[in-house]
This record gives C-alpha cells, structure tokens and sequence, in this order.
C-alpha cells in the first residue's frame, strides 16, 4: 500500500445549507467502532487520524498561542495520547460532554461526517470555548472515495437494475466551511489534504475500512445481503475506471480542516461600508474614470 499527500485552500462563501435528515444508524456505527479496535488491522488502518493529528499539531504550533485547557472529540482516543495540554477527551455522541466555556482549545477529529446534526455538533464546540478560544474540526471530504462511490453505483446498477445508499455522502469544502459561520464561530478558514492510497484489490480497501471503523452506518443501507455479482462487477469498473500503470487501484481520502475562533472584541471586525480613506484606483495605479449618468 502507497500513499502521496498534496494539499489546498479554497476561500469559502457565505450562502445557506440547509440541514438534511438524519442518515446515520449511530447504533451501527457504535458497533462498527467496537469492532474495528478488535481487529488486528486497526491500528495501521487509521493511518487518516495519525494524518489528522499530525497537521492539527503543526497549525498549533503557528499559532504561537499556549493552550491549558484543551478538549478533544473523538471516537479513538489512544490516537490523541499525549497530546499537549492534557486534554479532555470527549466521546462522539450527539450530546457531547462539553462544559460551557471551560476550554481554550476544541477539536472535533474524524467524526462529523457522521453526524446527524453537524451544525449542532459546531455549537456545542463553540459553547464549550471561552472567549477567543479555538475550535478545529476535522473529517474527510467530498473527494474521500469517489472512485468507490462510483463503482459500485455502476456494478449494481449493471446487475440488479438499481441502486442502494453503501458510501456515506461527504460534505464539499465550500459547505462545510460554512458550518463553521452557521455555527457562530468568527474568522472561519476551511482547507484540506488529499491523501492517495494504492491498493492491490477492493478486497484490501475494504478491509481497510472495516479496521477504520468506516464501514456502511447509513440508516437507509440495504439490510440485505448483498449480491456477490455486484462486487464482481465493481472490481473490474474500478480497475477499468481507477487502476495505476502497474495494476493498483487508486483510492483518494480527502481530509477536510475547519478552524474557527469563539467571538471576542479583540478579533479583527469588517470596516463600515463607506470607511475606506483611499480608492482602489490610487492603489492599483491606474487612472479611475467616472461612469456617464443614465439619460
């Protein structure tokens, strides 16, 4: 198995999401959770939240901000041992155990695109922190198995005619930094890191997820056994669709960071409109003309 990293920023905008359904069965997704720590696979397989804690420790330390009170969300807390600043770890449940404004530092890692109510989830971080406190998020993105989606939507719709919810929809960049401002946290910035991962056959990858906890959660997945033609059918469009010069099948998993301050007057505030003191002719040094009337 191989793997390659490259990274992005995009600005965010400012438009409304609306908030969807539930789709999560968090029963399943406990039990899927307990699992994989009992495989053997486990602790290689969340090779994304050693990625997850490694970046969100290099941003700390631009921060240049020491934080005594951090508290971390997670639903593996032996990846988050010894981090710095003892933190409380919180389990991923839809009611977190956070104390209003008791921490300077919230980290939501690798579990919000399993929520149910990710913009709730937001707040409570949010309610947690003290004034100017920070808040990050992580969990994959919308790019995070396209290759899988894809193939198995093709396999199944070719051998059974139709298709059944079997990859939870992620959320793109541009939404999910706008959680952050629906949730009421000031200066929001969202980027992420797209891991690229080589694998020798679905069967690998599959395995991968199961050890990962990732496996199928939604609340409308097939309660059926699956027709073993449809994962036939999948493997030859993934390697048709997906597969490097030497045979391996590409798998992308997108990390999505979202970081966000709890409001405080010392933060940077948007000048009034009309403030401005020199004109952005003057600054880009070219000559400004006035507009005709109309009529």
């Amino acid at each position: 198995m191989q793997r390659s990293l490259h990274s992005h920023t995009v600005p965010l905008w400012s438009g409304a999401m609306t908030t969807p359904p539930p789709l999560t069965d968090r029963n399943a997704l406990a039990r899927h959770r307990a699992r994989a720590q009992a495989l053997p696979g486990h602790g290689e397989a969340l090779f994304l939240h050693r990625i997850a804690r490694a970046d969100i420790e290099e941003r700390l330390d631009e921060v240049n901000r020491t934080f005594t009170a951090p508290a971390i969300v997670t639903p593996f807390p032996h990846v988050w041992a010894d981090f710095p600043g003892n933190p409380r770890i919180v389990p991923d449940q839809e009611v977190l155990a956070l104390e209003p404004g008791a921490h300077d530092l919230v980290i939501h890692a690798m579990a919000l695109h399993w929520a149910n109510d990710p913009v709730g989830q937001l707040v409570q971080c949010r309610r947690a922190l003290r004034p100017d406190g920070l808040c990050i998020a992580v969990l994959p993105g919308g790019e995070t198995l396209h290759e899988l989606r894809a193939s198995l939507a093709e396999a199944e719709s070719l051998v059974t005619g139709g298709l059944s919810p079997r990859v939870l929809p992620m959320g793109e960049i541009r939404d999910l930094g706008a959680l952050m401002q629906r949730a009421g946290l000031a200066l929001p910035v969202a980027d992420s890191v797209t891991q690229t991962v080589h694998y020798r056959a679905l069967a690998t990858l599959y395995a991968d997820m199961r050890s990962m906890g990732e496996t199928n959660a939604l609340a409308g997945r097939l309660r059926r056994f699956t027709d073993r033609r449809v994962f036939a059918a999948a493997e030859a469009v993934y390697r048709r669709a997906f597969s490097t010069p030497q045979g391996q099948l590409r798998a992308t998993f997108e990390l999505v960071f979202l970081t966000g301050w709890a409001p405080h007057e010392s933060q940077q505030q948007p000048l009034r409109p009309g403030s401005a003191r020199a004109r952005l002719a003057e600054a880009l040094r070219v000559p400004e003309h006035r507009l005709p009337k109309d009529g």
